[in-house]
């Protein structure tokens, strides 16, 4: 079995989820009595996400929808980060098998929470872009740190995120929708609670504990009547052109995006005058 060394004399092994154990080093599956709470604690990398860390997370949720001692799963990340997503430059330390090319956009949690059968709450404690984004808005409910931040770079990346934009116009509106897709624009926690990217803005360090408070309330629902709630509020969501999106992830302009985040420039999409120093 392989492993990776993290820390002096510490060794984990690159598996499978398994119980409690998600396959990732990165990803802590704590339980709060019947609330599970899974932390993304990867601070050497921003908590960037590797396909094994977003594979857990759809694993995570899974696992507590078919366990009978869990009522809700609480998503957190640490330090100044929640979830910023994806590791734009590749490392795979975590890896125990090649699902980027394996299951591809299969990979990824958010259709899992779109359609949990119990509840998922998000306790945004910090930075909050990209795939993180996503998982916070399809939770069942947001909290945010009052020094949370959040944003879409996507297109800034050359990403034509297609779930996205079948998404956050149902969550904010059409405008503003427009504006943090067009722009990549950075949105602070109280326009984000505004506007409806989250539902709560508390006080910095309170997120979780208020997102443990509010995954016992809804718990506390009854779970057929819940679901069927539920599914009535996903109906408001479009579903997004799969077959675009992929085409995008593997187009040329997603390629420059790359190349261009990874050297720190701005790709060469930019208009000369336009460019800005180091990556956008």
């Amino acid at each position: 079995m392989s492993g990776w060394k993290y820390g002096k004399g510490m060794t984990f092994p690159n598996r499978p989820p398994e119980g409690d154990w998600c396959g990732s080093q990165f990803l802590k599956f704590e339980r709060e009595g019947s609330i599970a709470v899974l932390t993304v604690d990867r601070p050497h990398r921003r908590n960037a996400m590797t396909p094994a860390m977003y594979f857990g997370v759809r694993y995570a949720v899974d696992y507590v929808a078919k366990s009978d001692d869990l009522a809700a799963l609480v998503i957190t990340g640490t330090g100044d980060v929640f979830i910023p997503g994806g590791d734009l430059g590749g490392d795979q330390e975590d890896s125990w098998a090649d699902l980027a090319n394996l299951l591809h956009m299969d990979n990824v949690p958010f259709d899992a929470i779109r359609n949990a059968s119990k509840p998922t709450v998000s306790a945004v404690n910090g930075i909050c872009q990209g795939g993180g984004l996503v998982i916070a808005m399809l939770s069942d409910v947001a909290v945010s740190s009052t020094n949370a931040t959040f944003r879409a770079p996507e297109l800034l990346r050359g990403i034509a995120d297609t779930s996205y934009a079948a998404i956050l116009p149902g969550q904010i509106g059409i405008p503003r929708a427009r504006d943090m897709l067009m722009t990549g624009r950075v949105i602070d926690a109280v326009t984000a609670e505004s506007w409806g990217l989250v539902t709560r803005a508390v006080s910095p360090g309170a997120e979780l504990s208020e997102a443990i408070e509010i995954a016992k309330q809804i718990s506390r629902g009854a779970p057929g009547a819940r679901n069927i709630v539920k599914r009535e509020i996903n109906r408001q969501y479009e579903n997004y052109d799969r077959m675009s999106m992929t085409e995008s992830l593997y187009g040329p302009e997603a390629l420059e995006g790359f190349n261009a985040f990874k050297e720190r420039r701005n790709p060469s999409w930019v208009p000369e005058d336009l460019r800005t120093e180091g990556r956008l």
